[in-house]
């Protein structure tokens, strides 16, 4: 029996064993590096914001510098593959946005497996699409739009920006689901969308809803439907395609954080943690929603059955569309 200096030795030996193994976990994300938080769009939009907005939060909980890395193009390939390749150390983020389930179904071969590279932690939030028609168009409803696509088929022009955004595969589905023959137009970027709207180049468009809601309030454009499956508080007038002849139709895109696949599990739930931590808090909830976001966190788990279901549900619009893979 060993005697009892010995014994309290080995308790002292074992209790500092675990104490540096979990030292040394919780150094991967205090050891004062900086976390690049990589983002796949330019500087400005709600993604990028939304962006800042977390990380701030999470940096001042953390005690740790999270930086943004703006890499915009390329349908956000350049940006995921350089979270997907970076070393699974807890000082890389990646923006995860619904782009991310496009592009497996938009390329013919990336440079990383969209399942196995990525290491989802948690969504951030929920945006909400609107179809839209300039302020003196013939349309004053969606129902009335409909009408005009179906009895005049081919002749209706459905405005978006870039092929293979969220926002022209949605309306390339909408066109599907409202079983109408028009044609989706994309232009590059939302300025110059929103003024082929208005100078009448087209009749409609779909957008998100944040940056048309100033443009419905203040009287430019009006609003024919919201996509989602509620109305949106930024819009309480205008309702949703299935209200107006388009039944079950309910499509949101999201924004999530995510890291390199191979990050250990224990680090991910720090994240975790950390960014339903960031969303919980006043001031975050409220900056996000003045951007007309739906603020909604998850577990990792949940996010990566988001991302599973998200990727054949967007290679079937794609494939219906007839949209060649780049």
């Amino acid at each position: 029996m060993p005697k009892p200096k010995l014994l309290t030795s080995w308790v002292a030996l074992f209790v500092f064993a675990i104490f540096a193994f979990a030292t040394q976990v919780q150094a991967q994300t205090a050891n004062g590096k900086t976390i690049r938080f990589v983002v796949p769009f330019g500087p400005g939009g709600a993604g990028d914001l939304t962006a800042r907005i977390v990380a701030q939060k999470m940096s001042e909980s953390m005690g740790q510098p999270i930086v943004i890395e703006n890499k915009p193009g390329a349908g956000g390939v350049v940006a995921t593959n350089s979270v997907a390749k970076a070393p699974p150390d807890g000082l890389t983020l990646l923006l995860m946005t619904n782009s991310v389930a496009v592009t497996a179904s938009m390329f013919k071969s990336l440079p990383y497996d969209t399942l196995k590279d990525l290491a989802p932690i948690s969504t951030l939030a929920y945006f909400d699409m609107v179809v839209v028609t300039a302020a003196n168009s013939r349309f004053k409803s969606l129902q009335e739009m409909l009408a005009y696509a179906r009895a005049n088929p081919g002749k209706l022009n459905i405005g978006s920006i870039n092929v293979g955004s969220t926002q022209n595969l949605v309306a390339q589905m909408f066109k599907s689901s409202a079983g109408i023959d028009a044609q989706v137009v994309p232009f590059n970027g939302t300025p110059a969308l929103i003024t082929a709207l208005r100078s009448g180049d087209i009749e409609v468009a779909v957008e998100i809803v944040a940056p048309m809601t100033s443009q419905i309030k203040g009287g430019a454009v009006r609003g024919l439907a919201v996509l989602g499956g509620a109305r949106t508080s930024d819009l309480p007038d205008v309702p949703t395609a299935a209200e107006s002849g388009v039944p079950n139709f309910n499509v949101r895109g999201w924004n999530g954080m995510g890291a390199p696949g191979g990050t250990p599990a224990a680090l991910i739930e720090k994240f975790n943690r950390e960014a339903n931590a960031a969303l919980a808090s006043p001031e975050v909830r409220k900056k996000l929603t003045d951007l007309s976001l739906d603020v909604r966190g998850s577990t990792p788990e949940q996010m990566a059955k988001l991302l599973q279901s998200e990727i054949p549900r967007w290679a079937q619009v794609i494939e219906q569309a007839g949209i060649a893979k780049q």
